[in-house]
Parts: C-alpha cells; sequence; structure tokens
C-alpha cells in the first residue's frame, strides 16, 4: 500500500498482512497525530516547533549559524550512509523556557530524545531556560545540533514493527533484534565495564559520536570556541566529543560538579553528562578500538550503514574477514537469546 512519508520514517517497515499492517498503521498514525504525550511529561516547559524557535531566535538577533551551517553538513553525509530523508525539523520539539526555579536545559536534560512510537524528538534549549532565550547562542546552537543530528539516526534507523493485540511491539531496531517475549539479541554490559558487546550502546555510541563530529565541525567553521566558565566549557567539550577521561571523573565528584554549576538543575546535567559519557561514548570508542583498531573509522561508518538499511550482513562480513567465522555472533550474542521461551 502507498504510505505517506509524514507517517512512516523511511526505514520503517510493517510486519504482517493484509488487515493486520492496516490496523498496525492505524494505530502508528494515531499515536503520531499528537504532541500531547510527550509534552505533559514536562508540565512547566515552553515548547515549539524548532523552525518556530529558530526564527523567533534569529528575528531577536540571536545568531543560530552554527545549527545552519551543521545541517548542510549533515544532510550530505547522512546521504552517503544511505539516510536520504532526515528527522522533518517540524516534528521535533524544543523546550525554550521553564517556569522552574533554577532549570537547564541542554542534550542532558532529562527524559526527552526520540520517542519513534511517537516520530518526534523533544529537545531542550542549553542553559538556564527562565527567560525564553539561549544565555549562550553560539553554544545552545551546537547542543541543537548534536542533538538533532543525533536524533536523526534514531529516525533513520531501521525498524520493523507489529501488533501484540493493540500494542505496537519493535521486533528489530537497527542491528537488535527482540523476541516476541522481550529478549533482546545481545546482553547488558557488566556494571563499570570499560568496553561494550551490546548492541544497543553500540548504535547509541555511534550516533553520538557522528553528531559530535559534525557539531565539532560546525564549531571550527563558526569560530566557536571553549567558554571559560566550567558548566559551559564542560558542555562545549561533550558537544564537540572532547571530554576527556580526566572530565569523566570531575563529573563523577559532587564537590566538582556543584562548584560548576549555577543551580542543583545544571548539577544534575553535569552528572548525566558525566554518566552518558562513561556509559555510552567512552565504552563505544573503547569497542572501536579493540575491535576495528586501525580500521575503527571504516568499522564506524559499516555499523552506521547497517543501522540505517538493517542489513546486517556488511557488517558480519567486515567482521567475519577480521575475526574469522561468526564473529558478530560471537561479539554480541547473548545465550539467552534462544534459550526457552520464557513463562507468561
Amino acid at each position: 500500500m502507498g504510505v505517506s512519508p509524514r507517517l512512516l520514517a523511511p526505514h520503517e517497515h510493517l510486519a504482517g498482512v493484509g488487515s493486520d499492517v492496516g490496523q498496525l498503521l492505524a494505530r502508528l498514525a494515531e499515536l503520531r497525530a499528537t504532541t500531547a504525550s510527550l509534552t505533559e511529561q514536562h508540565p512547566t516547559v515552553t515548547f515549539r516547533l524548532l523552525p518556530q524557535a529558530l526564527r523567533r531566535w534569529e528575528s531577536a538577533g540571536l545568531d543560530m549559524g552554527p545549527f545552519r551551517y551543521g545541517l548542510a553538513l549533515l544532510r550530505p553525509r547522512y546521504a552517503a550512509l544511505g539516510l536520504s530523508r532526515t528527522l522533518p525539523l517540524d516534528r521535533v520539539l524544543v523546550g525554550v523556557q521553564s517556569s522552574r526555579e533554577g532549570a537547564f536545559g541542554g542534550f542532558h536534560h532529562p527524559n526527552q530524545g526520540y520517542r519513534h512510537l511517537q516520530m518526534r524528538a523533544l529537545i531542550t534549549t542549553l542553559g538556564p531556560m527562565a527567560t525564553g532565550q539561549p544565555e549562550r547562542p553560539d553554544l545552545a546552537a551546537l547542543d541543537l545540533l548534536r542533538a538533532y543530528a543525533h536524533d536523526c539516526l534514531h529516525y533513520g534507523s531501521y525498524r520493523s514493527y507489529k501488533l501484540r493485540g493493540d500494542e505496537v511491539i519493535r521486533t528489530q531496531y537497527g542491528l537488535n533484534f527482540r523476541r516476541h517475549d522481550g529478549r533482546t539479541y545481545s546482553a547488558p554490559d557488566l556494571a563499570g565495564s570499560p568496553t561494550t558487546r551490546n548492541l544497543g550502546i553500540v548504535m547509541e555510541g555511534a550516533s553520538d559520536r557522528e553528531a559530535r563530529t559534525i557539531a565539532r565541525a560546525a564549531a571550527q567553521q563558526c569560530g566557536v570556541i571553549e567558554p571559560t566558565d566550567p558548566v559551559h566549557r564542560y558542555a562545549f567539550r561533550d558537544i564537540t566529543g572532547r571530554l576527556t577521561v580526566e572530565d569523566a571523573d570531575d563529573l563523577a565528584r559532587p564537590e566538582v560538579r556543584v562548584a560548576a554549576a549555577p543551580s542543583a538543575a545544571a548539577e544534575a546535567f553535569l552528572k548525566s553528562m558525566g554518566g552518558f559519557e562513561r556509559a555510552i561514548d567512552a565504552r563505544y570508542e573503547r569497542f572501536l578500538a579493540e575491535v576495528g583498531r586501525d580500521e575503527a573509522e571504516d568499522l564506524h561508518v559499516t555499523v552506521l550503514t547497517s543501522m540505517i538499511t538493517g542489513v546486517l550482513t556488511p557488517l558480519c562480513e567486515w567482521l567475519r574477514q577480521r575475526r574469522g567465522a561468526r564473529a558478530f555472533e560471537g561479539l554480541f550474542l547473548s545465550p539467552a537469546y534462544f534459550g526457552p521461551v520464557r513463562p507468561a
């Protein structure tokens, strides 16, 4: 059947036949028709569609050049990876203002990001959110770019859906598979592991690595330099992929965060930043170094293209040539995935 590109992302697949597919499509259409289920989770935040937020800021004389330049970099790069249609800007909700005292927005604000069932992204503006305008427009534009570039890859990655009763179930997302009882192909990493063999973390790390690379290029082109105040200095390093091991260690220390942050919300933001760096970005970089070695960039690109297309053959072949037969299974397969079905 012909389906509007406004209803399905470019690599979403509906499993089933006949009326099953029609019911699944109708359920997705219902989920994707409204923003209420997302915005009501942030009752103190005022949201605007991304194009509207950009127009208002630029009309007020704020330079959103880093975001605009980053878009020009992002589109051909993602097309080369297999994603020719990026997340529509009007499917992005930007939290521009908050009535909560001391509210602090940005990539690590809680409960935001891409929501695949609603096919929308929620992003908050970097920095204090009291006035409705970013305190540091150049950094806010870079942070917005990083978040958008990251969420584009979630939007564009392969997904297969089916219905279970009235519930929409995702059976494949990018490299990862899920059985009907919820078991996923790869197991969680051990607590404190410096590397990863979890496909969810590999995909999240790959998305963020790509997004930070684009943000770093935009920062260099637009002359955005590292700030001197601690909270924005950490934010700049995080956005551009320049957080060091020492930075991550510092962000794990409450006394460092409290000294750097202008509010309790900003301190929580820095804590989340450090946790994300350790759990996602640093583990993915270690994975690339261990498995890709001097071909780490090539492995990264192969991961991204397989995520987007849902075709694992290129990645499996890449790994087989370098690590032997069934290397993908050896790296990622959880023994529980093909085990006995769990009782209901």
